[in-house]
């Protein structure tokens, strides 16, 4: 295979000369260009015809958001965002994501340079993969009304979703057709730590029911959708009246904390058949055993389609182990939820 030709945006040279570095220990990924600025990087696009561009937010003469949104609508490139971990790139970044960025990393800080290299290479190599493919609807035009239907009533059944590589999208379209007194429902998905709670806040203003970070003893009621914060532990599920997250710690699970393996396992063995497991989009195999499980319990269980799948990493894992009961489409994902969590 020929290898992942690169584009470095960001206008500290710095910040490139650390990138180039990283991505540079990989021989399956090639440094085609560099570039200060948005200008420089249109020119230097028209010259290397990149597979992956990785690009900064703050930047002048234009800002990396506005430079994505007219790189998606004239020449679309698998984007993977470097982002400062502070409030403002945060909310950044969940905006890129939305526009149709690929994925987005927080720059790293002291001691963590290996583990940022790490995980750059690995997105980049899926993000090039990409290059010529059609990509998930954008922003906007990604998200549904709310079904039309009968109205809801919730049987009372906890909805665990995992996702990660094009969850913020997938999950927009989902939890948009939610209605306000939707099902009980938890979610990892993979972010680092500084992105989860602004990524709950654009939830909860998108979709009618109330969407939050999870925290500790937060009760799970028709209506409430509880995000998993990024970083520092697992999301777990415990029984009760009425059931309860739990935040753990421990070491990571399949590279990911929160791992959505915790997760689902936690409600496998806390609820059994009174729960529904649904895993969407991303890179790897977290989730496929815990939805094995999950399955196994008596729990419904979907899997986000290939062709709906920015990366039909997660999903596919999960049915090739038979963890999947029905492989669905994003756009009828809500649908399907919805009629096996309602009590009419």
């Amino acid at each position: 295979m020929n290898p992942a030709r690169v584009l470095i945006v960001d206008d500290s040279a710095t910040v490139r000369g650390l990138i180039r570095m990283l991505l540079a220990r990989d021989p399956a990924i090639e440094i085609v260009g560099e570039a200060a600025d948005p200008i420089e990087a249109r020119a230097a696009i028209k010259a290397t015809n990149p597979d992956v561009i990785t690009l900064d937010v703050e930047m002048p003469r234009m800002n990396g958001l506005d430079f994505l949104d007219r790189l998606m609508r004239l020449r679309p490139t698998p984007v993977i965002m470097v982002s400062s971990l502070t409030a403002a790139g945060a909310e950044a970044a969940i905006a890129a994501l939305e526009m149709g960025a690929f994925d987005c990393v927080g720059k790293p800080g002291s001691g963590e340079q290996e583990q940022f290299g790490d995980l750059l290479i690995a997105k980049v190599k899926a993000a090039a993969g990409l290059r010529g493919r059609a990509r998930l609807p954008r922003g906007e035009s990604a998200r549904l009304r709310a079904c039309e239907r009968q109205p809801y009533r919730s049987d009372g059944r906890i909805v665990a979703i995992g996702a990660s590589t094009g969850g913020v999208e997938a999950l927009i379209t989902v939890l948009s057709q939610f209605p306000e007194n939707g099902p009980p429902t938890v979610i990892t998905q993979h972010m680092p730590a500084a992105f989860t709670k602004s990524f709950a806040g654009r939830l909860d203003r998108l979709c009618r029911p109330s969407v939050g970070e999870a925290y500790d003893g937060a009760p799970l009621a028709p209506g409430v959708v509880y995000l998993a914060p990024g970083g520092a532990a697992h999301l777990r599920v415990e029984p009760g009246a009425p059931p309860r997250c739990r935040l753990v710690t421990g070491a990571p699970v399949n590279g990911h904390r929160p791992s959505v393996d915790v997760l689902f396992n936690s409600v496998a063995e806390a609820l059994g058949a009174r729960a529904v497991g649904v895993i969407l989009t991303g890179m790897g195999r977290d989730g496929a055993e815990g939805l094995l499980a999950m399955r196994g319990a008596g729990s419904p269980t979907f899997g986000q389609s290939e062709s709906s799948c920015l990366i039909y990493g997660m999903p596919k894992i999960a049915f090739e182990l038979g963890a999947t009961q029905k492989q669905v489409s994003l756009a009828t994902m809500a649908s399907e939820i919805l009629r096996v969590t309602s009590a009419a």
